[in-house]
């Protein structure tokens, strides 16, 4: 009797990276429903489930640290560095809360360096994996928050962690609903990240079922009346005209993304003469007239409340102290523990956040990180769409704003930038199996490092 064949007898060989993949699936299920840990099912533990996630941070960071796979570069030297310093004077010369600066000092020291683990060890593979679970998951959830939006305050489903009504203001009466989540930006965050994977597999259709493609495709659609974000519209716009970007550079997918935003024009119009979506749109459509009238509409939403808020941040930065007030005393945390209540002490935008936390020097600093993040990001992502990948060139949709103006102060805000921002640079570095395990960092940015340090940033490519 003759011996199998070797291909047929080989085992497949064990993925040395399979526990930290692990960890970060983990992290994604805790961020998607931590709120309901704390609002349903466990609410005496709501305070110490609000950072159920850095346990998990750390378990991952060890091990990618002993695995070789934590990036060393100047954004996983220089944050945590800069939350160790911020630690420090928040205990000197600011507000002296241990917990508070603990509070403060994990966004950098912990969340901050996992996106890079995240662009290190995910594969395209489990880029778009994730990406199909997110769409799977967007179908009961736009049934929850369609039920929240229905439902009075009162109602089970819409406690809140204070055993209050979670929604927040809206228009005509109804409130913004929350889903899975503590607040209502956990819900634009969501639908936000989902976009851009329902456009691209508009254009890569044979990559997920058909059934799953179009329910999901039908669940953003119908989360933007029940959301009454106005950011989440916006949010959804820039994913189909990135879309449609796409579209033009690859000839085979021109009629298939003109052929979604059609399906997508036609489904609305159908939508708003449906009775039963037609309270959701009208309140939507309140919301924008009512800041049209206030603010200026998406103007006043993203020129003067985001770009307007973060130069002012910059031209007042001088008037901060010079080593700022202490980390973390711009979170509502930090606010709860210093003075009983919720609130902004330093101000509502991330960057007056930063600034007002760290100092001039220490905040610029790390606003100056994120933007040459932001930009390294955007040109890897120009280089892959040159190249027929879309997928990158989609998440960019998302992740800059992410990014550069996002406030990470609320945990789910952190979670979501941690997910995004990781999954983006996976998807730049992953255009094939061969490359899973290659650097993000910049030669541009690695020049920039003592010689010391130059060598640990070259890339490190362990065996698949």
């Amino acid at each position: 009797m003759h011996p199998l064949p070797a291909p047929l007898v080989r085992r497949r060989q064990k993925d040395p990276l399979q526990g930290i993949k692990t960890g970060i699936w983990l992290y994604f299920f805790l961020l998607i429903f931590e709120g309901c840990l704390r609002k349903w099912i466990l609410p005496s533990l709501t305070n110490p489930l609000l950072v159920i996630r850095d346990p998990v941070v750390v378990w991952i960071l060890l091990n990618a640290l002993g695995k070789g796979c934590l990036p060393i570069n100047l954004f996983t030297i220089s944050a945590p560095l800069i939350g160790l310093i911020g630690l420090l004077t928040a205990m000197t010369i600011g507000h002296g809360n241990l917990i508070v600066a603990l509070y403060g000092a994990r966004i950098l020291i912990l969340h901050f360096p996992l996106v890079f683990v995240i662009g290190r060890v995910f594969t395209r593979g489990d880029v778009l994996r994730m990406g199909k679970i997110t769409m799977l998951l967007g179908i009961p959830m736009l049934l929850l928050i369609v039920d929240q939006f229905y439902s009075p305050q009162t109602a089970w489903v819409n406690l809140g962690v204070n055993g209050e009504g979670a929604g927040f203001s809206g228009a005509e009466g109804y409130a913004r609903p929350p889903g899975t989540f503590s607040f209502t930006i956990g819900t634009t965050l969501f639908f936000s990240f989902m976009a851009p994977f329902v456009f691209y597999f508009w254009m890569e259709p044979k990559r997920i079922a058909k059934p799953l493609f179009i329910i999901s495709s039908i669940a953003l659609l119908l989360s933007l009346p029940f959301s009454i974000s106005r950011a989440l519209v916006i949010e959804v716009l820039i994913s189909m005209v990135f879309a449609l970007v796409a579209g033009s550079r690859r000839p085979h997918a021109q009629a298939k993304i003109f052929v979604a935003c059609a399906i997508l024009i036609i489904s609305s119009l159908i939508i708003m003469n449906i009775s039963f979506s037609e309270n959701a749109i009208h309140a939507l459509i309140s919301r924008f007239e009512k800041a049209g009238d206030s603010e200026g509409g998406a103007k006043g939403l993203f020129i003067d409340r985001v770009l307007g808020g973060s130069a002012s941040a910059l031209f007042c930065s001088g008037d901060q102290p010079i080593l700022g007030y202490g980390i973390g005393i711009g979170t509502n945390v930090g606010a709860q523990l210093l003075i009983g209540s919720r609130g902004f002490l330093i101000a509502e935008g991330e960057w007056a956040r930063v600034i007002g936390e760290l100092g001039p020097i220490l905040g610029l600093f790390i606003i100056a990180l994120r933007v040459v993040m932001t930009y390294d990001l955007l040109s890897k992502s120009m280089r892959c769409l040159g190249r027929g990948d879309c997928l990158p060139w989609m998440l960019a949709s998302t992740s800059p704003f992410v990014l550069l103006f996002l406030g990470w102060a609320q945990p789910t805000c952190i979670g979501f930038y941690t997910m995004i921002v990781g999954l983006h640079i996976a998807s730049c570095n992953s255009t094939s199996q061969s490359e899973k395990n290659a650097v993000f960092l910049s030669d541009k940015v690695r020049v920039g490092l003592p010689p010391s340090l130059r060598g640990a940033c070259k890339p490190l490519r362990l065996k698949a």
